[in-house]
């Protein structure tokens, strides 16, 4: 039985998605197409289908007529990749269909690196893990310095994040050499920080235990950017409460990323004028974009302070806020923290 491929593009640029069929197995109708903002092209896909999908991004046709894109290349110097894959770093989506036990295997991978979120959900299927998996998160922003590439062309704008294995080209980074089996190859600080921020996606190439997910007889929306705009605000609000669990079990990798999430917010810069210290960095989450008064609010209902900021209690809100008054440390919060958060980081 076949399936249907929907991809749907989500995000506010045009995206040029790329299609690679598997060895072995037929090529789709098309392997590659733009996208405009809010559209979405459907695509019947053959029984026993194995391939990937990805997006590039900022392609252009020079005046010889031959078509590159920034991110995702796949070389063909036109539109339709034809039996070409994606040049790293890009963001996959992995699929073998009707394979062991009838089911399908799916996966979204940053083992090539990051260009842009991608989220794939299985649709009318059953059986197996039939669940949502991919990385919704926009990370190009928070890229680690020496994995991120520029856009040369656009003033340095940061348009995707290379795995540790494409930056350095490491045996230990590439599971390849001595590193070739799981027992040999771990996680490394890099992939880690992939992982932190999309836990369903693959961060390094032996990651199949949380990563892998199976369904039989579905069919399958790939979105790009899955994130709607008017979403973004929830999300952003949903931090709150993800910053303080981080910090009252003293998860230090998660608020690595956490701190680079939020150093990466245009509205960073404007609000450190306004906070001090420490506390700056986790405020500026806090308080990003349009959920400033909610945030405070919440927090001024909860009273909540800060447990890892450095020493003695600094308050979440601004010296001159009105919120700033005298209220007491919960007693669930530890009262002597042990790790600064810029210093440790």
């Amino acid at each position: 039985m076949s399936a249907k491929f929907t991809l749907v593009n989500q995000c506010s640029y045009t995206v040029w998605p790329g299609i690679l069929s598997g060895a072995g197995t037929p090529q789709l109708s098309t392997t590659g197409f733009a996208l405009q903002p809010g559209q979405s092209n459907s695509i019947p896909v053959p029984p026993s289908w194995s391939g990937r999908l990805w997006g590039r991004t900022l392609c252009n046709q020079d005046p010889t007529g031959k078509f590159t894109c920034v991110t995702g290349d796949c070389g063909s110097g036109t539109l339709e990749c034809a039996g070409a894959g994606a040049v790293p770093p890009a963001t996959l989506a992995e699929f073998t269909l009707n394979g062991a036990g009838g089911l399908d295997f799916y996966d979204v991978s940053l083992v090539d690196g990051y260009n842009l979120p991608m989220l794939v959900v299985p649709q009318g299927g059953s059986g197996g893990n039939c669940t949502a998996t991919g990385c919704v998160v926009e990370l190009n922003g928070a890229c680690p310095s020496e994995l991120k590439v520029t856009n040369s062309v656009d003033g340095g704008e940061i348009v995707a994040c290379k795995s540790a294995c494409e930056a350095f080209g490491d045996p230990k980074y590439c599971c390849s050499g001595a590193y070739a089996t799981p027992d040999t190859c771990k996680p490394s600080s890099y992939s880690q920080y992939f992982k932190n921020a999309c836990p369903r996606a693959y961060s390094y190439a032996y990651d199949d235990g949380t990563s892998t997910f199976t369904c039989a007889s579905a069919d399958y929306t790939i979105s790009f950017c899955p994130i709607p705009a008017a979403r973004v605000t929830i999300i952003r609000f949903l931090l709150v409460e993800e910053i303080i669990r981080r910090a009252i079990t003293g998860d230090k990798q998660r608020l690595i990323f956490l701190k680079r999430y939020c150093q990466s917010q245009p509205h960073v810069t404007s609000l450190h004028r306004h906070f001090s210290g420490d506390l700056a960095v986790i405020v500026a989450v806090l308080n990003a974009c349009n959920v400033c008064a909610l945030s405070v609010s919440l927090t001024a209902a909860i009273g909540l302070w800060f447990p890892l900021l450095g020493p003695g209690p600094t308050r979440v809100f601004r010296k001159d806020s009105p919120m700033n008054d005298n209220r007491r440390r919960p007693a669930f919060l530890p009262s002597n923290p042990t790790w600064n958060f810029d210093a440790d980081f």
